[in-house]
């Protein structure tokens, strides 16, 4: 279809006014007739405006088609085709491709590639699967060596991998293939355009046993925490062996755990080693050394610490060494974290520890104000009541826990190494009610062990909820519009220019041959 960029250059055309007028105009002068005598001419009238007529068609034929051509030329001409759709892509992810479960689904894709869908992997880049490599990998046994590209992480996060694919992609249809691994969908799910199809894939049933955390029970012996997976879910139990005075291989406490080994070493912690190709150190970590220290006012505060303490000791990877006391400790006593119950303010020499790795608490000092409310905790269910507050602002402590209203429940200011915890209320009965939670322990063991830093292990055999993937419901007024694709468009400016100066050389050698034929002598 033809169209014009400049419409307003069409009014350019008015200049074919020009060669008419000038061709109406310029008549061919008047033969001259030899006569004897004037003596018997009459003067006439001039008929000059009466008698208007074109003369030379084809010169002015040519002349008005040169304006016409260079007046579309200024109106840039295109010549514009129906755009094709545009193309989708196939996006598999590298345990699809490795798994026995790819044939099941061969035949769509195979289907889908027909149709135009290019097939790329879902990895960084989007790297396109050849032909070849497709071939190979519906091999019954395909070659290893044939697929070195496709050992990908294990613990990619696919959700923002597709979100960068619709970046990349604009305007087309995305077809993901995937495994419903929970270690794969880490982090914020973004919101995905309707354009993105989500299927994941049965992989087949794998169950996993890993060493998650080892450290030391005693002089003589150590912790272990082995870790099962499967895809109903994972656990976790904790074994005792002896410790070697020298390198040496475990005996593998669990079934279906590799040989450790272990390695002592004279600086710094040894560490522990499974059996197998590519398999990380588990550092032997130290016990948590913990310290609660509590004036005569703060006794049943301690009371319920120590309760909570021993109970979240279960949860923890390393041991836990718990000392619950009235006497302050020394300045010089080895300890991770010191819960400081008392209104005193901690001794100086403990507040300067912090920077070297300690974690100091203190809770609520009297009177606090009354104020009933209550305060929950992420991945925790229940909502913990408090009664009063210590409304008493810190300097430079962001707020970790909120009540329900947005006033602070627990402040931490992070310094060097170390951070200082403020908790704005107690756990004495006049003061909440967290003493007869049954989730205080789990409460306190968000803070030992951030169970929601740590990454998801690759061993992880769990998987995702599938209602998860389903397309996010959008209010009508935000749903995106398909982009129509755009149409393909020849630019015609050149060859009109082109065309006008051949129709000029045209005329002027016209024009040339006319002004001879006039100028030769009856």
């Amino acid at each position: 279809m033809l169209t014009f960029l400049a419409s307003s250059g069409l009014l350019a055309l008015l200049g074919v006014a020009v060669p008419v007028a000038i061709h109406l105009w310029n008549r061919r002068p008047g033969r001259v007739v030899a006569v004897g005598s004037i003596r018997w001419l009459l003067a006439g009238a001039n008929r000059r405006m009466r008698s208007l007529k074109l003369e030379q068609l084809a010169l002015l034929l040519l002349r008005v088609a040169v304006v016409v051509l260079l007046a579309l030329a200024v109106a840039e001409p295109a010549w514009q085709r129906p755009g094709r759709a545009p193309a989708g892509q196939i996006l598999l992810s590298a345990d699809v491709l490795t798994s026995g479960s790819l044939a099941v689904i061969r035949p769509t894709i195979d289907s889908l590639r027909r149709r135009g869908f290019a097939l790329r992997r879902l990895a960084a880049g989007f790297p396109r699967l050849s032909d070849t490599l497709w071939q190979q990998l519906n091999q019954p046994s395909p070659d290893s060596t044939a697929l070195p590209a496709i050992s990908a992480d294990r613990t990619a996060s696919f959700w923002p991998r597709v979100a960068q694919a619709t970046d990349s992609f604009p305007n087309q249809l995305i077809q993901v293939y995937t495994s419903a691994a929970l270690r794969h969908f880490q982090g914020i799910r973004p919101a995905l355009p309707a354009r993105v199809a989500w299927q994941t894939v049965p992989l087949p049933p794998t169950k996993t046993t890993w060493l998650q955390a080892a450290s030391l029970s005693g002089p003589d012996s150590l912790r272990l925490l082995v870790s099962r997976s499967s895809e109903e879910g994972t656990s976790a139990r904790s074994f005792s062996v002896r410790r070697p005075r020298q390198t040496a291989i475990l005996t593998a406490p669990q079934r279906g755990l590799p040989p450790l080994h272990y390695y002592p070493t004279a600086a710094g912690p040894a560490s522990i080693r499974v059996a197998g190709p590519d398999s990380a150190r588990v550092p032997v970590q130290p016990p948590l050394r913990v310290w609660v220290y509590y004036d005569a006012a703060h006794a049943p505060d301690a009371q319920y610490l120590r309760a909570a303490l021993r109970a979240a000791a279960l949860g923890l990877p390393t041991r836990l060494v718990l000392t619950v006391s009235s006497t302050a400790p020394a300045a010089t006593t080895p300890a991770d974290w010191l819960f400081w119950l008392a209104d005193a303010a901690p001794p100086v020499a403990w507040q300067a520890r912090v920077a070297r790795g300690l974690r100091l608490w203190q809770d609520g000092r009297q009177p606090g104000v009354f104020l009933p409310t209550s305060f929950s905790v992420v991945p925790l269910r229940e909502s913990f009541p408090l009664t009063r507050l210590d409304t008493q602002r810190r300097a430079g402590a962001a707020v970790l826990w909120r009540t329900a209203t947005g006033r602070p429940v627990l402040s931490r200011r992070l310094s060097g190494r170390g951070a200082s915890y403020y908790f704005h209320s107690r756990l004495h009965p006049a003061w909440s009610q967290l003493a007869e939670s049954s989730e205080l322990p789990e409460l306190w063991l968000t803070l030992l062990r951030p169970i929601l830093s740590a990454p998801t292990p690759p061993q992880d055999q769990r998987l995702l909820d599938r209602a998860q993937l389903r397309p996010q419901q959008r209010p009508p007024t935000t749903v995106a519009q398909p982009l129509r694709p755009a149409a393909d468009t020849t630019a015609l400016r050149v060859w009109l220019v082109l065309a006008a100066a051949l129709l000029w050389a045209l005329e002027r050698l016209v024009a040339a041959r006319i002004s001879s034929l006039l100028a030769a002598p009856l």
